[in-house]
């Protein structure tokens, strides 16, 4: 072996999924890979051309993935990243370009050496159809995940599903007559027939076969089936994923793969997982649900689509798909309904708005952490009208407001009980008086100012003119550094929540009330979290990100001295929104109360485990804020 072979195999072993691969693989990948040297600007591949033979890996540099009509950058592919993948078992045209961003390297791997060395690597096999990413945005939010290549998140998690399939294939032994195989089709009513052979399959016949070689006259229907068939078939084991059976059928030009009992040829016929099956599993899909949503006419209708975005989140949790990615699309689901309600609001609203505005949710929607139907939290702010328009204009955005909330309740999100919602004149305001208010919460942090601080600043825009949303955050920051004693408040409000356990290791739950004896998971363990997140960023200076899990892993950018801390925040808030999601939908509930006896000692271990980050991140904020001298 040579040594730029044994170079790029150093450097490839690095990376998933050549890192799952043997020594002997990787030095064979390695020995024939081409390395290409691209200068900035220049094309790796372009959408108009067709597809190489080959996908690639950077080796130096960065890649940049556009969208050419738009010359939208969609990703950027540094140091080990996978690009070109998709398209090369797809064929046809590229979807995307390839352009390099600055001087790189990349190393050109052929698909001969793919199907040799990674398909029949199981783990390496696998590892690529959890990443299996898709070319298609769910809908064109921002709010939405963009597509990865390469990476492990998913941006349509059906992609790593078990695939449903039909469990009673219809079969015929060598010696049947095509005549007699398309009764039987045809008495079943489906579109293919397996040919087995002491169980085990040999052949498949489909709808096209009868069509192409039957009804031409090619071969006399009283042939044997064997005359027609296809052969071999493909097979897989049961649990073969959605991402896994689209690949196969695109690799081998096909629409039916035969499930047997080991995978194999050799194992005894199961199942028959067809195109048709893929289709009816993507019709309950995140991107399906929001062209749906966008083609509704009535509140009703944008119900019935939440309802099933909770049959997909079953399915997302069942999977043990990434909770963060989880919430990030089901909050993308709930964004799209709360818009599609919002135009439907507009569209009864008899005249046109007298100026812009924005709609912000907060809360655990702002944050991107809603998975179950809750209540609403949300505000209004319009643009800045003079004196004389003003009530007017506030009476107008009230109605406006009024219909909104109207819709999300119809859609199943019910009213705040506390009333903080557009359509109260409380929170309804022009962009200065939102200025004016945020100012003095600030300004004057006192015991409700400062929760109503945790709440709204918080928010997440929705609808509407951005730039107001972005003129409030500004806002934000700038009353902070003019008086900066206010994150020492907020530091002594998110310590009011110690961790929720007792000197004898106890959980603390209420001790009065409706949910007497119930451990509350939101106040005493998930809040903690939120609350410390939220301070920490402000006082970074670090605006536009709400999410809990994505303010933890800014932290651990800012301050690689505390990422142990952050890491194990973000873990044990990633495991607490797990499990109140789980015990919501089994409740089905909102998941915040759970009736600790009914946990088995497995569920306690793991909600205790998750505690234990509340305290490190507490005393972080009570010596990098000196609160012992305001406690």
């Amino acid at each position: 072996m040579n040594t730029i072979a044994l170079r790029i195999s150093d450097f490839l072993k690095q990376f998933p999924p050549f890192s799952m691969l043997t020594q002997e693989q990787l030095l064979a990948i390695s020995g024939a890979v081409n390395i290409i040297h691209i200068e900035t600007e220049a094309y790796v591949f372009k959408t108009t051309e067709p597809i190489k033979n080959a996908f690639y890996v950077v080796k130096e540099g960065a890649i940049g993935l556009y969208r050419e009509e738009t010359n939208s950058l969609v990703d950027k592919c540094d140091e080990g990243d996978i690009f070109g993948l998709r398209a090369l078992i797809r064929q046809g045209n590229y979807k995307l370009t390839a352009k390099a961003l600055e001087e790189s390297i990349v190393y050109s791997v052929s698909s001969e050496l793919l199907e040799a060395y990674i398909t029949t690597n199981i783990e390496a096999n696998k590892f690529l159809m959890q990443s299996f990413a898709s070319n298609t945005l769910l809908g064109q939010d921002e709010s939405l995940p963009k597509p990865i290549f390469a990476k492990t998140t998913l941006t349509d998690f059906n992609d790593a599903e078990t695939a449903n399939y039909s469990k009673n294939p219809i079969y015929c032994n060598p010696k049947t007559s095509i005549k007699e195989a398309a009764k039987i089709m045809t008495n079943n009513r489906v579109g293919s027939i397996i040919i087995t052979e002491s169980k085990k399959p040999i052949g498949i016949i489909t709808d096209k076969d009868l069509r192409v070689k039957i009804a031409t006259g090619q071969v006399s229907i009283d042939a044997p089936v064997t005359d027609i068939m296809s052969s071999p078939v493909i097979t897989y084991a049961k649990n073969i994923s959605v991402a896994e059976a689209q690949i196969a059928m695109l690799q081998h030009k096909i629409t039916h793969l035969c499930i047997t009992t080991d995978g194999t040829t050799n194992g005894d016929l199961t199942g028959i997982l067809s195109e048709h099956d893929i289709l009816v599993i993507r019709e309950n899909n995140a991107s399906v649900l929001v062209k749906e949503i966008k083609r509704s006419q009535t509140p009703l209708e944008l119900k019935h689509i939440r309802m099933r975005c909770e049959d997909l989140l079953k399915r997302y949790l069942n999977q043990n798909l990434p909770i963060n990615y989880v919430a990030k699309i089901i909050s993308a689901i709930n964004n799209n309904i709360i818009k599609h309600a919002i135009d439907l609001a507009v569209k009864e609203t008899s005249s046109n708005p007298p100026t812009s505005f924005a709609w912000m949710s907060m809360g655990s929607q702002g944050r991107q952490e809603q998975l179950l139907l809750t209540d609403q939290d949300n505000f209004l702010v319009f643009e800045n009208v003079s004196e004389s328009e003003y009530n007017n204009t506030q009476k107008y955005f009230l109605n406006l407001a009024k219909k909104i909330t109207t819709n999300l309740n119809t859609v199943g999100f019910e009213y705040c009980p506390a009333n903080m919602m557009g359509s109260n004149p409380k929170w309804c305001l022009s962009l200065s008086q939102w200025q004016s208010q945020f100012k003095k919460w600030i300004a004057q942090p006192d015991q409700d100012n400062l929760l109503l601080s945790t709440i709204f600043f918080d928010f997440d825009f929705v609808y509407g003119n951005k730039a107001l949303a972005d003129n409030l955050s500004e806002n934000i920051f700038e009353a902070i550094e003019s008086h900066d004693i206010f994150l020492n408040y907020l530091g002594l409000n998110a310590l009011k929540n110690p961790p929720p356990l007792s000197f004898f290791r106890n959980f603390l739950v209420e001790s009065s009330g409706e949910h007497k004896d119930q451990f509350d998971i939101k106040a005493r363990a998930m809040m903690p979290l939120v609350d410390a997140a939220r301070l920490l960023m402000l006082s970074s200076k670090t605006a536009s990100i709400n999410n809990t899990v994505a303010r933890y892993k800014k932290l651990m950018e800012l301050e690689p001295q505390n990422k142990d801390i952050y890491e194990a925040c973000l873990l044990g808030f990633e495991d607490l929104l797990r499990f109140r999601t789980l015990q919501g939908l089994k409740h089905n509930d909102s998941g915040r109360f759970i009736d600790l006896q009914q946990l088995s000692k497995a569920d306690r271990l793991e909600l205790k485990s998750s505690f234990k980050a509340i305290k490190s991140v507490q005393e972080l904020i009570q010596t990098r804020f000196k609160l012992s001298q305001l406690m």
